[in-house]
């Protein structure tokens, strides 16, 4: 019988990124599961009361609309079995059917930076990872493999307590070749692009008057476009960029990359498109320091997936 890999999703991103990488590892058999949580955080799921994250139910849809849309199995919550190796996108929660299981992480894109909560994670075990957000990723230790995107994010998740020996740069799926992204059919050019980042959804400060004015200023006069993340509450950014920057452009959907793409400037806050703009040559505003972001840049070697498959199949075969 053909092994089997349980692939882990979540966001668009990292569910592009797992059906990318089961591409290259044709010769077992696959299942797929959006994100998903047990206990008292299920619970909660059901409610609605975790929508922020990719476990919430939005989030879930999406995935698994994406899912069924490309004709991929998919086993919810991983009920059908024991699988021979989990492939999953992120670690600051791990889910209970898993944890005796070999399991390779991927890293997404970009990590948060590493507030107060971060370091109480790190220094009292017993808190869950999720509370420091994307910063506490990798400090599981639960995985055989980590896959990250750079020789720089290698050193960071190193100072940050991860094992140098489970960690292997291949870069990452999504941010591995950006010049791909010029090919596209987005219909504007030549203005500038707002990406922004659901600070508010994730129960953080954010003066959003203030940004949406900063981006009106560093547009002087160009067009300006706005595109929403997918967390965001739609209806409320929207009426609060037709109050400061009347005339721009909103977009909920569609392809952020390709929108980078077309663009003259790119304005995001703590957000992986940063890569994007930078890959491409774009003008880009970021609140992560620049220098930093251009030492952590994903590799642009078209070959994450292959690299992240190899990966799989050499702890596959471990005996």
């Amino acid at each position: 019988m053909r092994k089997r890999i349980f692939f882990i999703c979540g966001s668009m991103n990292q569910t592009t990124q797992m059906h990318q990488i089961s591409k290259r590892l044709s010769d077992y058999e696959h299942s797929f599961s959006p994100y998903y949580c047990h206990g008292f955080d299920e619970i909660l799921r059901r409610l609605g009361l975790i929508e922020f994250t990719i476990a919430g139910n939005k989030a879930v849809g999406r995935c698994r609309t994406y899912l069924q849309n490309h004709g991929l199995l998919i086993d919810y919550q991983g009920k059908n079995g024991l699988y021979d190796l989990v492939v999953t996108c992120s670690d600051i929660y791990l889910q209970k059917n898993i944890r005796h299981s070999r399991i390779v992480l991927v890293q997404e894109g970009i990590t948060d930076p590493e507030s107060i909560m971060f370091h109480l994670v790190k220094r009292f075990r017993f808190l869950p990872r999720w509370m420091a957000d994307t910063a506490a990723t990798g400090l599981s230790d639960a995985y055989l493999a980590f896959c990250v995107a750079s020789e720089g994010y290698r050193d960071l998740f190193i100072r940050k307590g991860v094992r140098p020996e489970k960690i292997v740069v291949t870069g990452i799926p999504n941010f591995d070749d950006c010049l791909r992204y010029c090919s596209n059919d987005f219909p504007y050019r030549r203005y500038v692009l707002v990406c922004t980042t659901p600070l508010r959804e994730l129960f953080r400060r954010e003066d959003r008057g203030a940004f949406i004015r900063r981006a009106v200023e560093i547009a002087g006069g160009r067009r300006l476009i706005f595109k929403l993340h997918p967390l965001e509450n739609v209806e409320r950014a929207t009426r609060e960029i037709r109050e400061h920057a009347p005339g721009a452009m909103v977009f909920a959907t569609g392809s952020a990359e390709e929108m980078i793409a077309n663009c003259d400037v790119l304005i995001t806050r703590f957000s992986s498109t940063a890569f994007v703009g930078i890959a491409l040559g774009k003008e880009t505003y970021s609140d992560f320091d620049m220098d930093e972001l251009r030492r952590l840049m994903p590799l642009q070697n078209n070959s994450a997936a292959l690299n992240i498959a190899n990966v799989c199949r050499r702890v596959l075969e471990e005996k």
